[in-house]
């Protein structure tokens, strides 16, 4: 058992992604690196083949399945830990879980495709459900809330209610309240502190703001993703202060070590 959340690594196979998009040019490269991350602590792999930044366009299928389905198996075959693939498509999800990959992060929350939730049960994978207001080409240009923690809780519900209905166990189902998907900075930091309503529901939850441009609207002075760290850890942590249960990221062994200094000072404390 661990005290901390479990710290999920991020590959990026995509040419566009906001933070780190063409840095692993080739299969060979994103293997490595995600065994690198796997090295510095990260508990799960989330190999992603398409951007979903904001204004992102979309990828066709089997171009996503070129870039996606050779690193997962690359991974598998030198490493026996959880691998996540990043995918709102069902046919690259099945692809990549034939390849190895046990988890299936989907942005849309099953709803890309009408069969999503019936391939999401068929596959018999966990499954990330993740909140998004719009789609990635428009998510940003003016997301509206009334209250944006009841909202992102009762559309993950939802979600989470047509999954089971398509016969996705309970047990497989992560709730993601989509830090910038379709959320002002305000909307991002009141989710992120408020993060505790949607553990509430008993659901895992899975968090990642790492790099993300929340951050800059708090220190203008960060205007490239890579200067970004400390907002990361800040967001991590009060994440992990909040139930979360994983926190996806891309600098693993600083989230790994802020992690377990916090889950010692809890320690500390409890025991004083």
């Amino acid at each position: 058992m661990t005290d901390r959340p479990r710290v999920m690594g991020i590959v990026n196979v995509t040419p566009d992604s906001f933070s780190d998009g063409g840095r692993l040019g080739s299969v060979e490269a994103a293997v490595a690196h995600g065994l690198l991350l796997v090295e510095q602590g990260a508990d799960l792999l989330d190999v992603g083949g398409e951007s979903t930044r904001p204004g992102a366009e979309p990828v066709a299928e089997a171009d996503e399945i070129a870039r996606v389905v050779p690193v997962v198996a690359g991974l598998r075959a030198l490493w026996d830990g959880p691998i996540s693939v990043d995918t709102m498509k069902p046919m690259v999800a099945r692809a990549a879980i034939a390849a190895g990959a046990t988890m299936w992060n989907d942005v849309t929350a099953l709803t890309f495709s009408p069969d999503a939730p019936a391939v999401a049960a068929e596959l018999g994978c966990d499954v990330v459900l993740m909140h998004m207001q719009g789609e990635p080409r428009t998510m940003q240009t003016d997301p509206r809330y009334e209250d944006v923690t009841a909202e992102v809780r009762e559309a993950l519900l939802v979600r989470a209610e047509a999954a089971m209905a398509a016969g996705v166990a309970r047990e497989r189902i992560w709730l993601d309240p989509g830090i910038g998907f379709g959320k002002t900075s305000a909307h991002n930091l009141t989710l992120t502190a408020r993060l505790d309503a949607l553990t509430a529901t008993g659901f895992p939850v899975l968090y990642g703001a790492s790099r993300k441009r929340t951050i800059q609207s708090v220190d203008p002075t960060a205007t490239d993703p890579g200067d970004r760290l400390g907002g990361s850890l800040a967001l991590a942590l009060e994440a992990a202060r909040n139930g979360a249960a994983i926190v996806r990221v891309h600098d693993v062994r600083e989230t790994v070590q802020a992690l377990m200094v916090q889950a010692a000072l809890s320690r500390s404390g409890a025991t004083s």
